[in-house]
């Protein structure tokens, strides 16, 4: 809508300005980057804090199954022996049968039996638990974003792209939810299957032990080098998604844009420097992660060579059984498992640290001033509309509307007009309260819009923009649009006033038919819709910003007296390039440089020869 916000961004801009892939964190100390990871590991505990009971629960649970893990390779142990002492064995020299207690090995290898497949029911129940809360996590989260997203005022919009907000809406989100539900009670279980499993093996024979923690060590110094490299590459990987999707969903919005300016090279070129930023930090974090598993598994056969030998050592020692070997070979898997585990949890932890800050970045963005306590209300008003000394700049150190005052009429058809710049949008934006004004007031019927809430403000105005917003659904649905209590033959009424209900009629499905970007409605035609949808709404003020400026001058006409009809009996704001389309306005202001250099009636300013002349008449001579 704003003029100004578009000069203001311009074409291209994406996320760029957030300092590409990587460019929030780039500069930052180690030391830095650990207390943002720790404080917005902070702010996803807080925000979860609602389904925490339940997260402990099924986090006990995995624990609880995880020991009962543990406990088994004890009782292997015991079964190994069990069977050993009942095999065949040499006494001096010749073989002696032996004989296997089956009752023992049998009860031990049903109580194997009740261990595995009680941690089974644990693990079950944990992730069942862990599922349903990430999830509702998630939709929440989406829900909180989305309803921020509404709360936040249109300066954030200038200077963020939308396919950086739509990033953090997918990709950042499902991050956060893959990694609640599937790595916090991995690295949890992990955990406790790696100490557990030290404990066992201390318990079990501590020379095995030293033996298979000396001989996985070197997998921790890995580990640790690994995870000290990589977190910035992850944080420039979620960085670089969110940039990649603003800029994607920049050019594909202008395509047609981009053709005809030939700015296919110029916007690949954008769009493969992007690309490959993304490609170094998603190659470097994904292999410096992938490493994990290679080395881990060397690690872990490494364990199991050296726990044999001193095993068959101390066995041929008689220091101990064969069934403490067989358990130490479990023992061994158990203890080294958890070390890749730990790893590949931290990196995706990691992953999820970035993809919080940016969530959590965006949900503490200032947001549009609280109104619950203002009570004063607008009803039933008649359209007086006064501008008192305004002043207002995007950007505090550049004014752009100075000392604006008008006396606007109930009734009346105001057109603003003057050249590009001029700040035409930025009064109607001021006026929807869009944006605060720096100084000075603007009274709706007597009263200061700033003590009434935005919501009560907007019901005053229907609308009619220069881009005609249409969403998907039916045209009766797009007329219809957030006004609750309106009947068909209302709708009915509005389209035949703006000469659209006989096209509507030749459509297979009527006003049920389904617009979306393949409709094939015209640009005029779709504009028609906006005005019955302005009909529809029914408020005692009106704004038309540029509402005629894409359409051909046939359709123009129609157009016009569908917005004539529209202005009837209402306050009226009227944005137009086209001066030819306001010369029955009761008053037009025209500004320049954000101030009101004249004001009148079309014949008033014609008869002066000034700006406004000027205007009109350069005008005339073109169409001629």
């Amino acid at each position: 809508m704003s003029e100004q916000n578009t000069a203001r961004r311009g074409p291209g801009m994406g996320g760029h300005g957030m300092g590409g892939p990587g460019g929030r964190g780039a500069g930052m100390g180690s030391g830095e980057k650990a207390k943002n990871s720790t404080k917005t590991w902070g702010q996803l505990i807080r925000y979860c804090k609602r389904y925490l009971p339940a997260i402990i629960v099924a986090l006990v649970l995995a624990v609880i199954g995880t020991l009962l893990q543990i406990i088994g390779p004890d009782y292997l142990k015991d079964m190994t022996n069990q069977i050993s002492q009942g095999l065949p064995a040499l006494v001096n020299g010749q073989s002696v049968m032996g004989a296997i207690d089956m009752q023992a090995v049998i009860s031990t290898a049903t109580l194997l039996l009740f261990l595995y497949a009680g941690s089974a029911l644990f693990s079950l129940a944990e992730n069942y638990i862990m599922a349903t809360a990430t999830a509702k996590i998630s939709q929440n989260m989406r829900g909180d974003i989305s309803k921020k997203i509404n709360r936040l005022p249109l300066k954030y919009f200038d200077t963020t792209s939308y396919g950086d907000v739509l990033s953090r809406v997918t990709n950042d989100v499902d991050t956060i939810g893959q990694t609640l539900n599937q790595s916090v009670d991995t690295l949890l279980k992990a955990i406790v299957m790696f100490l557990g499993s030290i404990v066992m093996m201390f318990y079990t024979n501590w020379i095995l032990a030293l033996t298979g923690i000396a001989s996985t060590i070197i997998g921790f110094v890995f580990m640790m080098l690994i995870m000290s490299k990589s977190q910035k590459y992850f944080q420039a990987q979620q960085q670089g998604l969110g940039d990649i999707n603003g800029h994607i969903e920049e050019v594909y919005s202008g395509h047609n844009v981009v053709k005809a300016y030939n700015g296919g090279k110029s916007a690949k070129s954008v769009f493969e420097r992007i690309n490959g930023n993304l490609y170094e930090s998603g190659w470097k974090s994904q292999f410096l992660s992938g490493l994990m598993m290679p080395i881990m598994s060397f690690i872990g056969n490494f364990g199991y060579v050296a726990v044999c030998v001193v095993g068959a050592v101390l066995a041929m020692n008689g220091t101990i059984s064969f069934g403490v070997i067989v358990a130490f070979m479990m023992y061994i898997r158990l203890f080294t498992q958890p070390l890749s585990q730990l790893a590949q949890s931290m990196q995706t932890l990691q992953r999820t640290s970035a993809a919080s800050e940016r969530v959590f970045e965006f949900l503490e963005e200032t947001e549009l001033s609280d109104e619950s306590e203002k009570v004063k209300r607008l009803d039933n008003i008649r359209g007086d509309v006064t501008f008192k000394n305004v002043r207002f700049g995007y950007d505090k150190e550049k004014t752009i509307i100075h000392n604006f005052s008008a006396d606007v009429k109930a009734g009346q058809k105001i057109a603003i007009v003057g050249p590009t710049g001029a700040g035409k949008t930025t009064i109607v934006n001021l006026l929807m309260r869009f944006y605060e004004l720096d100084s000075g007031e603007i009274l709706l019927d007597g009263t200061p819009i700033s003590e009434v809430t935005r919501e009560n403000l907007h019901e005053q105005f229907c609308m009619v923009l220069q881009d005609t917003w249409i969403f998907e659904g039916t045209i009766k649905e797009n007329i219809i649009f957030s006004k609750p209590g309106v009947t068909d033959e209302q709708v009915i009424n509005a389209c035949k006033a703006v000469w659209l209900h006989h096209f509507i009629r030749t459509l297979p499905e009527g006003y049920d038919t389904v617009l979306n970007d393949k409709a094939s409605l015209s640009t005029g035609q779709k504009q028609l819709v906006t005005i019955a949808r302005a009909m529809i709404q029914d408020a005692p003020l009106l704004i038309l910003d540029e509402a005629t400026s894409s359409v051909d001058t046939r359709t123009e006409r129609i157009v016009q007296e569908a917005m004539d009809r529209l202005t009837q009996d209402r306050t009226s704001f009227v944005i137009a390039h086209r001066l030819s389309t306001i010369r029955n306005a009761d008053l037009i202001l025209v500004l320049r440089d954000g101030d009101i250099i004249e004001s009148g009636n079309h014949e008033d300013l014609l008869g002066n020869n000034g700006f406004y002349a000027e205007l009109y008449n350069s005008q005339f001579e073109q169409a001629s």
